[in-house]
């Protein structure tokens, strides 16, 4: 069921993270919950304030990009929910990597030489810079696992033209370029992240959140080339590092697998690690903020007026 329930609102969706409601034809409020999912699971336990840091470092990024392209959001009225325009999705995620990390390393690792079209050096290390970014897109699954897609299967399935397919590379390689600078400032490297778009009328619109924890993976610069050189992990901020524990645990979300348990000394952590990532990212002191069901509505309704 809805949390909220507003007038002219036309649809509800809860996803993975957010929970999304429709206003007339043209509206959405986007509320950033606790939930964490990892392997397309959503985890039993919810992490406190990991709402407000996605929703605010979102914010952050979209205004610290919204010269490269047109973005949907509107306010953020209440720590945790943005409002802005409803845009008709790309069914496509624009998956932008600078480092043979994550997936792309675990595909490389297997001996595959093309994920998702794109062809990868040989010799590269875990970790190691690509010679310049590539675009691993994936289809965007309305459940279960999102898929990788090459360029040639996008435009001949038809979810994107060609023309627009090349907005989108050209709008995700500047996005990504910007994040790269905005995190150098920083100290950090944007190793990889998402961007989804979807259009109003013909005008191609960014959507949802940027450069989060959520969707971006983020190292840190300082020592990054001893590491690579003595094979040491990396030091990184993002949402890898819970991945990695269940993975460790047994778990990736495959049939039969059982999610561990989370203690509440494992949630603190992974809170104050979404804190220490917001606080990194935005150069900004994280300011905790506990509104209640009540406050949160009243704001929406005014930002809607």
């Amino acid at each position: 069921m809805p949390q909220f329930q507003f007038t002219d609102q036309t649809n509800f969706y809860r996803g993975k993270v957010r929970d999304v409601y429709t206003i007339g034809d043209d509206t959405l409020v986007m509320v950033a919950s606790n939930r964490i999912s990892a392997f397309d699971v959503i985890l039993p336990k919810p992490i406190p304030y990991k709402g407000q840091v996605l929703n605010q470092v979102a914010a952050h990024m979209l205004k610290a990009t919204e010269d490269l392209c047109p973005n949907w959001l509107t306010t953020t009225p209440a720590p945790n929910v943005s409002v802005g325009k409803k845009c008709v999705p790309f069914k496509i995620e624009m998956v932008v990597r600078g480092n043979l990390t994550g997936h792309a390393w675990r595909t490389y690792a297997s001996g595959k030489r093309i994920l998702c079209g794109v062809n990868l050096p040989e010799g590269m290390k875990e970790n190691d810079f690509f010679p310049t970014p590539i675009i691993t897109p994936s289809t965007k699954a309305e459940e279960g696992h999102d898929e990788d897609i090459s360029e040639d299967e996008i435009i001949a399935k038809n979810l994107a033209t060609l023309e627009d397919w090349n907005i989108l590379k050209k709008y995700a390689l500047a996005l990504f370029t910007r994040g790269k600078e905005l995190a150098a400032a920083r100290g950090l490297i944007l190793v990889d992240t998402k961007y989804e778009f979807g259009k109003i009328g013909e005008e191609i619109i960014l959507m949802d959140e940027i450069h989060t924890p959520d969707s971006s993976r983020y190292f840190y610069a300082d020592g990054f080339e001893d590491r690579q050189s003595k094979g040491e992990r990396q030091k990184q901020l993002s949402k890898e590092f819970v991945r990695e524990w269940l993975i460790e645990h047994n778990f990736m979300g495959k049939e039969g697998q059982i999610v561990p348990e989370m203690s509440e000394e494992w949630i603190d952590t992974i809170s104050k690690r979404y804190i220490e990532l917001y606080e990194a990212v935005t150069g900004k002191k994280f300011a905790p903020e506990n509104w209640s069901e009540e406050q949160t509505f009243e704001a929406i309704k005014k930002a809607l007026k």
